[in-house]
């Protein structure tokens, strides 16, 4: 127990620069402190003691504002940084070396007692607000950025933004592999929704040009046909009465 312990405080102190010593992460880290607790719930919730269980995952939520249901099957060095009003649901799955930010929902849509929460596999990175629902799996390495909806499967080492989530930097780019701060790349991001409004944008440009060009062609060929002016030509057409 001591061992997984001195793991979970060092893979804390690794992801976070603000960690200074193990005594401050044991003490000031609520993110350990759920965890912690939910692994105690989770003992009792595989033995039958439901009502234990879940008092001691209502407990946890009382101290720490992270409510973790005892279900919940979460891997080694698992890391909630901030922590606040961050949701598990009972049958979430999570790998290891996973972080979530403050305000993350791993949510159910179905009202069956099957699988209904999302899976989260290693090295998967949540960023605040953000919400992944439903029976979804979350591919190794991913990122969610901050404040994302994902309601289907994530490719592995994608990067997600927007709601619904989309992908922004596919699985074979190296950056997924980098640091990205709160699962959101902090660049120009790729939007593909971007990309084709502006190339939208472009084709408009250059239809207006060429258009542009064939009316000055028209316009020309009939001044070099016919150089009269148009009201001269109005009058000679209407005989001598004049125009009707």
């Amino acid at each position: 127990m001591f061992k997984h312990l001195r793991e979970e405080i060092d893979g804390i102190i690794a992801r976070d620069p603000a960690a200074r010593s193990r005594l401050e992460v044991v003490l000031c880290y609520p993110g350990l402190h759920a965890l912690l607790m939910h692994r105690i719930a989770h003992y009792c919730w595989d033995r039958e003691w439901k009502l234990l269980a879940r008092f001691l995952s209502q407990a946890a939520r009382f101290l720490t504002g992270i409510e973790i249901h005892p279900g919940a099957t979460i891997g080694r060095r698992f890391f909630i940084d901030h922590g606040m009003g961050v949701v598990i649901g009972e049958t979430a799955e999570i790998g290891d070396d996973v972080v979530l930010y403050h305000g993350v929902t791993l949510g159910g849509t179905a009202l069956h007692h099957g699988k209904r929460h999302p899976t989260l596999e290693d090295g998967v990175v949540v960023g605040a607000g953000a919400k992944v629902l439903g029976a979804i799996t979350v591919g190794k390495g991913a990122r969610i950025g901050s404040n994302a909806v994902v309601v289907k499967d994530v490719p592995a080492g994608a990067s997600m933004v927007g709601v619904a989530a989309r992908v922004v930097v596919p699985r074979d780019k190296a950056e997924t592999n980098t640091f990205l701060p709160y699962g959101t790349p902090c660049g120009d991001i790729p939007d593909p929704v971007a990309r084709a409004l502006s190339g939208l944008l472009d084709q408009v440009g250059t239809l207006r040009r060429r258009v542009e060009e064939l009316e000055q062609e028209r316009s020309g060929g009939i001044l070099a046909e016919d150089p009269q002016p148009a009201r001269e030509r109005a009058t000679a057409d209407a005989g001598p009465l004049g125009p009707c």
